[in-house]
């Protein structure tokens, strides 16, 4: 097949490639092209790394390879050059490059290191049509170049499925730990090394209740619990299918972690789903963060979803990542003393995010037609803000219609009796594109003493929804037209609202 050239990102004097109609504006995209899973997040000498599958070719999915994109941050992106793309085996037959992760070799673990310079290590599923097996490759110039093991493969099963590493330094054990799948048996190994080339399994785990028919990015974290010196380790999986609101999305377990398997404590048969939204998938976190008191895990997802991600309307680039999210756990105690407890995850935006955010509009009071009104007055509307409301859901039912225009509205609202929280994009601008994209996507989210608290960050084409300090958090598509900038609220539980403009991260 003869292909282009790739596309190299570059932004010359008077571009308006981020300028675009449906541009996302503080949320990552490309400049051109198709993105899918973020890759090998690291932090490393003052540079928040960003990699993802990338096709250099065009905006649907085909020869993966990592893009690149750096932030000094974790608002504000440049996109490099691609870090690695799809070449010619021994063979001659094409290997793309999947999912995988990066880290720091501090102490030179694989001897790449030379003159004292620090390797960053890359670990990644090599691609054939009926065989994938884990790789390395080594940078000595932060990120920039690549150079691949000669002796790669690294792991191989001789298996048509076998993906997605998760590599990470297990510090009591004082080894390098890999989490990777057997996606179609629903499988997460576990590997050990001293050295990042030599891996020895030390143990499976999988769980008979999940819905998934494929298991896909495993990542697993020590987060903290909230009010607790407690720490616990979180292991999130993407669902290739039955994701909380159909399509793909992705579950969690929480458990303990001895270096060579994952424990897990969570309720059997109590499905967790990371997001409930339509589009949130592949989220890891990132390596080698910088110590900040007691923050959790930093992650980042694709948003998007498995039955339309080639069919977005947009060009010439296509898929998004979502907000880095904090990522803690929260301790709920059992009906009775003999009950375990159980640990729910807790999902934050980042408070880095906050440096984008402009002079606020402020309303107290209980009168929504009068809200609507100074709105009015005040000219408050747009395609890029952060909305905080709180609902006094012992008043009814409430929500909110963003992005709304002749025609189209997207709803954010609370059903008081079935204690429901939901996003409906049904009127979203363009949603006939595929048939599985329109649609009113929930999750059962209790008041706090009679309230629910969001918080809503509305970009050109996505609305993500953290609901009572991250208990519930719905991330979404839509396509409204541009001229469809309207904020209306609706229902008598409507109480302090704080709306303030995006600042785009492109300046």
């Amino acid at each position: 097949m003869k292909l282009s050239p790739p596309v190299v990102a570059q932004r010359s004097q008077g571009d308006t490639a981020y300028a675009q109609a449906l541009r996302p504006q503080y949320h990552y995209s490309s400049r051109v092209n198709w993105i899918n899973d973020p890759n090998g997040l690291v932090y490393y000498d003052g540079e928040y790394h960003l990699f993802y599958q990338y096709n250099p070719f065009g905006i649907r999915w085909g020869h993966m390879g990592w893009g690149h994109a750096i932030s000094r941050d974790l608002v504000h992106w440049r996109e490099l050059s691609p870090a690695m793309t799809e070449e010619n085996d021994k063979t001659g037959e094409p290997v793309m490059i999947f999912s995988g992760s990066c880290v720091v070799d501090k102490e030179n673990t694989s001897g790449f290191g030379k003159n004292g310079v620090v390797p960053m290590v890359s670990v990644f599923t090599g691609h054939k049509p009926n065989r994938q097996n884990q790789h390395i490759a080594y940078s000595l110039d932060r990120g920039r170049t690549w150079t691949k093991y000669d002796k790669n493969p690294v792991i191989d099963l001789n298996k048509k499925d076998f993906r997605d590493p998760n590599v990470f330094w297990h510090e009591p054990t004082q080894r390098w730990v890999m989490v990777v799948l057997l996606p179609t048996e629903k499988k997460t190994l576990f590997y050990n090394s001293t050295n990042l080339r030599d891996w020895t399994k030390t143990g499976e785990f999988t769980a008979a209740d999940s819905p998934a028919t494929v298991w896909e990015c495993p990542n697993l974290v020590e987060v903290p619990v909230d009010g607790t010196i407690e720490r616990k380790w979180l292991l999130m999986l993407s669902m290739g299918s039955h994701g909380a609101a159909g399509g793909s999305g992705m579950q969690y377990y929480v458990g303990r972690f001895d270096g060579k398997t994952f424990i897990n404590e969570s309720k059997p048969g109590d499905v967790r789903y990371v997001d409930s939204g339509k589009d949130y998938y592949a989220a890891i976190t990132y390596n080698n963060m910088p110590v900040r008191g007691n923050r959790g895990a930093v992650s980042i997802g694709w948003m998007n979803n498995l039955q339309y991600a080639n069919d977005l309307p947009t060009t010439p680039f296509r898929g998004a990542m979502s907000l880095p999210r904090e990522l803690r756990l929260s301790k709920q105690t059992g009906a009775t003393p003999a009950d375990r407890p159980q640990y729910e995850l807790r999902q934050k935006p980042i408070q880095e995010l906050k440096s984008l955010l402009g002079i606020p509009f402020r309303w107290n009071g209980a009168d929504v037609q009068q809200l609507n009104q100074s709105l009015t007055e005040a000219g408050v509307g747009g395609d890029t803000y952060q909305l905080s409301v709180e609902l006094d859901v012992t008043k009814g039912d409430a929500g909110v219609w963003v992005r709304k225009g002749q025609g189209e509205q997207t709803t954010i609202g609370y059903d008081a009796a079935k204690q429901q929280l939901y996003v409906d994009r049904t009127k979203s601008g363009q949603v006939a594109f595929k048939k599985e994209f329109p649609g009113r996507f929930t999750t059962t989210l209790k008041p706090d003493n009679g309230k629910i608290n969001l918080q809503i960050w509305v970009d050109r084409s996505s609305v993500e929804v953290f609901a009572n300090e991250g208990k519930a958090t719905l991330a979404n598509l839509i396509f409204p037209k541009e001229e469809s900038r309207g904020i209306e609220f609706f229902g008598d539980a409507v109480r302090n609202v704080t709306i303030q403009p995006v600042d785009a991260i492109w300046k």
